[in-house]
């Protein structure tokens, strides 16, 4: 341990077990005899932890823990109303909720630390932030204009809870409704709104371009590959598989082995094979490009790609992880090509049980790209007659179906251990050459999909359990279980469903077993909507917890190294240990931790531009169905409206509560519902509704719908 971390762990030690109330400065020193020639350097060591949350100062400059002062410390959520919510970095802390008067300057994903204020029976405290740790962002995207001669920027990306204040000598020559990227200077103490200067102008709005620009700067992710790394990368792109590189590996070369990934696919993580034994077993294989053996830890591919941490998947392109010299070349599976891989290989029997797995490094030439689409025609026995020529093709097929069979296994064997199957709707846009948006579907999920997903799902949880059981310094997937508040509203719909949750601890089998019973009914939406919300979010760690959601005691990501940072550090581990048979790592806990949280965040970055991606371009798409009638689901309830998403489109709009005109309506937090005074009209989570679209805003980002009928199955059961 470091001198300073020994005096951090001194401070907090004494403010725990030996200040019997607030200490000042001066007194702390005296009781934990720091001299004079010391003094200044405790005093930076004390704003440092204050800053870092770890003690807490009252406006009189005394300091104490933070769960002394009922202070804590969490990242801020906004909700659709506006309020916030505090999640505490503590596992067992409950959510704290803030009202939108409480939240300072506090921004969505802010490190903050809450103060609770009221702690009532059977709801969330509530509190007020009364500190900013850290920004989630320092600066946004959004639409420059001019009013009364004072510059504004309405943010876009990331939303802020308020415009940006741009001084008359701070815009960079923006014009009125240019696409403007704003430096934050100043949040202010709580002023209504922060102050910022234009660092540059991106253009116009809704061009394609302006619009991937703005989603980029505006969750402060990566476009291009700085020099070194692009040409670190083509240096080792350009030697190819060398024979030294396969020595010493398991040759599958002789195999048939293939890859199934969307039609569109250029980073190919992920390969399969079969292959059978006379005493009747099989042995099924997930192959992973070895990605551990181009980038090396340390170097300046890899300190890119752990800074990224992830690919982002954009409507219309991909942002990577690794340069394309590596994810879409060397590293990638490409048909007829040897790579290199690290393979997880399964001894199945006849009944589906595995009975042994090995994990090797291994090479393969992968026979066959297949398509989700080119696979499920496989399947389904009406497949593409090219890919049933040769002598490969009755293989491929019996492989399949092989595969297929296996998988079905698993996902039963999981079901009954509890994994929570949430089956909600995905949308996936189509452009044309222009980039504008002609059409929206909604995304199928084939058997081949999820054959693909439980092989991953089972490489995944061997490793993860080779790492637990071997203690290796590996980077899990966790999924905590949800808090008690956080299922506050669960619990009433299912006792009002006549399917009442068990008291006391929850299971992933309870929550399973909730969403199965809806299934198909008119009811499973809602059921498994508000199910979904009251789940946490899954994240990464360097302990080990379980996935709550997949009812699995020890879960990794292992089979996507090339557009997930937290894979190729598993990989490097196991692949050490299974190869040298040593325990020794270069990563220390702390680092271990470190990365863990960045990784997590990087996620969330990435999974917000996506979402920012599909909305950009919905919204363009629903400018030109401005006045059409649509059928949606009653997606969200809120006291200013309802929020339904558009069956056929897979769009969100709102139904304002001012624009129903026919009745005064009462929102029920309880219910998920508004209902009328005089009618008794009730409009509820997961009803059928027609709507019009009435407004369209690309500026804000906001459709406007109004009610013309619904519900639309008003008889339906309600329990």
């Amino acid at each position: 341990m470091s001198a300073e971390s020994s005096d951090r762990q001194r401070i907090l030690t004494y403010l725990a077990e030996r200040a019997d109330r607030p200490l000042k400065a001066r007194e702390l020193a005296k009781g934990l005899r720091i001299s004079e020639e010391d003094y200044r350097s405790f005093r930076d060591l004390l704003r440092d932890m204050e800053q870092k949350g770890e003690v807490f100062r009252q406006r009189k400059g005394r300091y104490g823990l933070p769960a002394r002062f009922e202070a804590l410390n969490g990242r801020l959520q906004i909700t659709r109303s506006g309020d916030g919510f505090v999640i505490p970095d503590e596992p067992g802390e409950e959510d704290v909720y803030v009202p939108a008067g409480n939240l300072a300057t506090g921004q969505a994903g802010d490190r903050v630390v809450v103060r609770i204020d009221k702690r009532r029976p059977g709801r969330n405290p509530e509190g007020r932030i009364v500190r900013i740790l850290t920004r989630s962002a320092t600066q946004t995207v959004g639409i420059f204009h001019r009013r009364r001669g004072l510059g504004f920027v309405v943010p876009q990306e990331p939303p802020l809870t308020s415009e940006v204040l741009i001084p008359s000598d701070r815009t960079g020559g923006a014009e009125d409704g240019q696409v403007v990227l704003v430096e934050i200077e100043d949040w202010g103490a709580k002023g209504p709104s922060p102050l910022g200067r234009v660092t540059r102008i991106l253009g116009r709005p809704g061009d394609p371009d302006v619009e991937v620009l703005s989603i980029l700067f505006g969750h402060q992710l990566p476009l291009e590959f700085p020099d070194s790394v692009e040409r670190e990368a083509e240096k080792v792109a350009r030697r190819g598989v060398r024979p030294e590189d396969v020595e010493g590996r398991t040759d599958f070369r002789d195999l048939l082995v293939y890859t199934i990934d969307p039609a569109d696919a250029k980073d190919h993580d992920d390969a399969v094979s079969v292959r059978e034994f006379e005493d009747g077993t099989f042995e099924a294989g997930v192959h992973i490009a070895d990605v551990s053996y181009y980038v090396k830890r340390g170097s300046v591919i890899d300190r890119e790609g752990a800074e990224r941490g992830t690919s982002v998947y954009l409507v219309d392109r991909v942002v990577p992880m690794l340069p394309e010299a590596l994810s879409n070349q060397i590293c990638s599976l490409v048909p007829n090509e040897d790579r290199l891989v690290v393979s997880v290989l399964f001894r199945v029997d006849s009944t589906g049980d595995v009975l042994s797995h090995r994990v090797v490094r291994g090479v393969i030439r992968s026979r066959f790209k297949l398509s989700y689409e080119d696979a499920q025609a496989l399947l389904d026995g009406d497949g593409s007659a090219d890919l049933k020529k040769g002598p490969d093709g009755d293989a491929l097929l019996r492989s399949l179906r092989q595969l297929s069979g296996f998988a079905q296994k698993l996902r039963a064997r999981r079901s009954t251990a509890g994994a929570i199957d949430f089956a909600m709707p995905e949308a996936k846009v189509e452009l044309d050459d222009d980039g504008e948006p002609i059409a929206i579907h909604r995304r199928e999920r084939l058997e081949a999909h999820r054959v693909i997903e439980d092989l991953m799902i089972l490489a995944n949880e061997t490793v993860a359990r080779i790492g637990e059981n071997d203690e290796l310094p590996i980077l899990y997937r966790i999924h905590e279980p949800p808090s008690e508040d956080r299922l506050e509203g669960l619990r009433s719909l299912a006792r009002h469903f006549g399917h009442p949750l068990p008291t006391g601890e929850i299971r992933p089998r309870d929550i399973a077993d909730l969403v199965e019973s809806q299934h198909g009914s008119r009811r499973e939406y809602l059921v498994s909507t508000v199910a979904l919300r009251s789940m946490k979010k899954a994240r990464y760690s360097g302990k080990n917890v379980g996935h709550f959601g997949l009812a699995s005691e020890a879960y990794s990501h292992f089979t996507s190294p090339i557009r997930r940072y937290p894979d190729l550090q598993v990989h490097r581990e196991v692949v050490r240990h299974v190869t040298a048979k040593s325990r020794a790592s270069q990563v220390s806990s702390n680092e271990l931790e470190a990365m863990a949280q960045h990784c997590s965040e990087r996620e969330r970055r990435a999974d917000a531009a996506e979402r920012d991606s599909i909305e950009v371009k919905t919204i363009r798409y629903m400018e030109r169905h401005l006045g059409d009638e649509f059928v949606g689901t009653i997606s969200g309830v809120t006291g200013f409206g309802l929020f339904v998403l558009l069956d056929d489109v897979l769009t969100e709009g709102l139904v304002r509560v001012s624009s129903l005109v026919d009745d005064y309506y009462i929102y029920d937090s309880d219910s998920f519902s508004l209902t009328g005074r005089r009618s008794r009209r009730r409009l509820r989570l997961g009803d059928k509704v027609r709507v019009q679209v009435v407004r369209v805003d690309a500026e804000s980002r906001e459709i406007d719908l109004d009610l013309l009928e619904g519900p639309l199955d008003p008889d339906r059961e309600v329990g």
